[in-house]
């Protein structure tokens, strides 16, 4: 019936342009770990997933990195003659790393993800500095399975990671309740250290196969060996720096007042007022520490650069790592054999590397699930997470629609223009749309009548999805001289 009552010009728009699929976010990291703070505004967000876009984000509700332990040894040489003034001919100033450094990197790891690329993440501080367990104790991975509880609750992050250094058997624990929430979602990724327990790359990795991981749900997870010796200087807190000056008097007789052979103690804050010459000399001493790191951080960062200029679906493999001087451990090619590959557990583990005249390079893009020929590897399994929560999210219309061939037609062409899409871009593998996918949907197709009695509409997509050229062939020949 009409509801025009009144005479006049009415305007009616119709919209003739189908429904169109709006690509989710790939690379949206959640941190779960330990931070100085965890305070916005005024309020607490211990264990609850903050959304940070910077460094500076960070550092304003999360604060800074845990001071670490640094001592500086100064020995100073003096000349003269007896009963003369003695004179400074020498001074050596050398700064100490801490003998153990702290375990908590997320700091570290965020530096690293920003400078390598990444965005918008995700943080959840589940303890502090002062009163966090011991690392070791299982009340960790009771702390960090709870922020990765909190991490179930919220839709947009992909990738899980724990930056702080965690024992083998904390780990696995954590790892594998990840993985888990992973096949349980079905929308995000987890990023692993393979923790260095040894010089031995196969030693390390057969640890991390046998006590680090479980055998369920692998194609959900990558691993990465081994740390990374960083760019990055050490926290510290100028008060808590030991200074240990040592006095050497290289002379005839004693000078007048006489040096004494012996070492005094200072710190660095009363230095600079003291001794500012000294104190800069110090800190310049200081710069020159660096801290190795897990690799999960700048992994994440190297994803979602991957993930920028290229897409999804190709391998974050071949690429530099930034901020970097290098692995802390070199593994040469015959070692990564055996990490790369693993004919009995299948969990590959992806090895950073250094090399001459190209730098720090990801060496690897194999999932744990290293010998499924189906999720193989790490961008095929991302592709098919992207494409999922792509089409789940835009198709969420369609419940409580018709379920005709009216709304088949509908959500098959939507699907296939943004398949079409990506096919064109180089996510799919085949000379023609046909060749790279397929959707299908209807009764008789995908559906039975009782599942349109029961309000069921199935609908199945096929994907060829690209795979990394991971082993490059080279055949030679040599044609002879025939005469």
């Amino acid at each position: 019936m009409s509801t025009y009552a009144t005479p006049g010009v009415y305007i009616k728009e119709i919209s003739t342009l189908p429904a169109s699929i709006a690509a989710v976010d790939t690379a949206i990291p959640a941190f779960i770990g330990h931070t100085a703070l965890a305070s916005k505004n005024g309020e607490s967000v211990r264990g609850i997933p903050t959304r940070i876009t910077s460094m500076l984000d960070y550092e304003s509700i999360f604060g800074f990195a845990n001071p670490e332990a640094i001592s500086i040894d100064i020995q100073d040489t003096y000349t003269g003659e007896d009963g003369q003034p003695a004179k400074l001919s020498s001074r050596i100033v050398k700064a100490n790393a801490p003998a153990n450094p702290s375990a908590y990197k997320m700091y570290y790891s965020l530096r690293l993800f920003f400078d390598n690329g990444g965005g918008p993440c995700y943080i959840i501080s589940v303890n502090d500095f002062t009163t966090p367990p011991a690392v070791g104790d299982s009340t960790t991975a009771t702390s960090l399975l709870g922020g990765l509880a909190a991490l179930e609750k919220v839709d947009e992050p992909t990738l899980i990671l724990f930056p702080d250094d965690l024992t083998l058997a904390n780990g696995k624990s954590v790892y594998e309740a990840a993985l888990a929430q992973c096949e349980k979602l079905k929308d995000r990724f987890v990023i692993m250290d393979v923790k260095v327990n040894t010089s031995d790359p196969f030693a390390d990795g057969e640890n991390f196969r046998n006590t680090g991981i479980g055998s369920g749900d692998l194609k959900y997870g990558a691993a990465y060996y081994p740390n990374l010796k960083s760019a990055l200087n050490f926290g510290y807190d100028s008060s808590s720096v030991t200074i240990i000056q040592t006095n050497r008097y290289i002379g005839t007789g004693t000078p007048n007042p006489a040096i004494t052979n012996a070492a005094n103690a200072s710190n660095l804050t009363a230095l600079s007022s003291e001794d500012p010459s000294l104190h800069r000399a110090i800190l310049s001493e200081i710069s020159k520490l660096y801290i190795t790191v897990p690799p999960s951080g700048a992994i994440a960062g190297v994803y979602a650069r991957v993930d920028s200029q290229r897409g999804v679906w190709k391998a974050p493999a071949n690429v530099d790592i930034r901020s970097v001087i290098g692995p802390a451990l070199k593994v040469s090619h015959e070692q990564q054999a055996s990490l790369n590959v693993d004919a009995s557990s299948g969990k590959s583990i992806n090895v950073i590397r250094s090399f001459t005249g190209k730098g720090t390079l990801v060496w690897g893009a194999r999932t744990l699930a290293g010998n499924d020929n189906e999720w193989r590897y790490v961008p095929v399994r991302r592709l098919f997470i992207f494409i999922e929560e792509s089409v789940q999210k835009a198709t969420e219309f369609v419940v409580f629609e018709p379920n005709d061939a009216n709304t088949w037609l509908r959500v098959k062409t939507m699907i296939e223009n943004f398949l079409t899409k990506l096919w064109r871009d180089g996510a799919l593998a085949g000379a023609k749309p046909e060749e790279a996918f397929f959707v299908r949907i209807g009764l008789g197709i995908t559906m039975t009548s009782q599942d349109i009695l029961e309000g069921i509409m199935n609908v199945e997509i096929g994907l060829a999805a690209v795979r990394p050229a991971e082993f490059i062939i080279l055949k030679f020949s040599h044609k002879l001289q025939e005469a």
